[in-house]
């Protein structure tokens, strides 16, 4: 009489399915993980461009409106060194490009870009209208109506908290301003974290400060 074996060679349909499950699990757990993964390692490197645009901005910026000075020797009461300013528009005079001739700069929002137009004198230290040259200090700037990009205060501030910062409505009084508070917003997706970025600095006019 012959034994019956119940064991036999091989894996059943329903071993097989349960291995597959198995399988299909795993995958979906690596590969949700490594998702996740990749969203933080974005999300990470995007703050850190974020940071690296915001702050060059900010330094090149900083680093103008310390130049801020009278365009014109002997020729003071020509043109004042801030010849007008708003919270999103910004007309100086500083050395640009460290010669003998003092350009006009000015700085405004174009289309989420922070630019800066350059104006040269002619011969007689007269400036015509318009910019002659521009550049992009910043992009991905996401400044709303509310968040003003430059804000104005005099020789008192921070002692004189109740005329500070000062208005720019209906025009800003250029002749008190001695401190000039930079504030700009960046993302560089703005549908997707992270939120906009905050980056602010205050900038001392040296050179009219020395002249007080």
């Amino acid at each position: 009489m012959k034994r019956k074996n119940f064991f036999k060679n091989g894996v059943s349909l329903v071993e097989m399915l349960v291995a597959i499950t198995i399988l299909v699990l795993i995958m979906g757990g690596l590969t949700a993980l490594l998702s996740r993964g990749w969203k933080v390692r974005s999300f990470v490197m995007e703050e850190g461009d974020v940071t690296k645009i915001a702050a060059a901005g900010i330094d090149s910026l900083s680093s103008d409106l310390r130049k801020v000075r009278y365009p014109c020797a002997g020729i003071n009461n020509l043109y004042n060194p801030i010849q007008s300013g708003s919270d999103f528009d910004l007309v100086v005079y500083l050395n640009d490009d460290d010669d003998d001739v003092v350009e006009r700069a000015h700085y405004f929002l174009e289309d989420n870009q922070l630019k800066k137009g350059i104006r040269n004198p002619d011969a007689n230290c007269v400036f015509a209208s318009g910019d002659e040259t521009e550049t992009v200090v910043a992009n991905y700037v996401m400044n709303e109506s509310s968040q003003p990009i430059f804000r104005f205060y005099n020789q008192d501030y921070p002692g004189d908290i109740v005329n500070n910062p000062l208005s720019t409505s209906p025009s800003l009084a250029v002749d008190q301003v001695r401190l000039i508070r930079v504030h700009l917003w960046i993302n560089i997706k703005p549908l997707t974290a992270p939120d906009n970025v905050n980056f602010e600095t205050f900038v001392n006019l040296r050179n009219l400060n020395e002249n007080i």
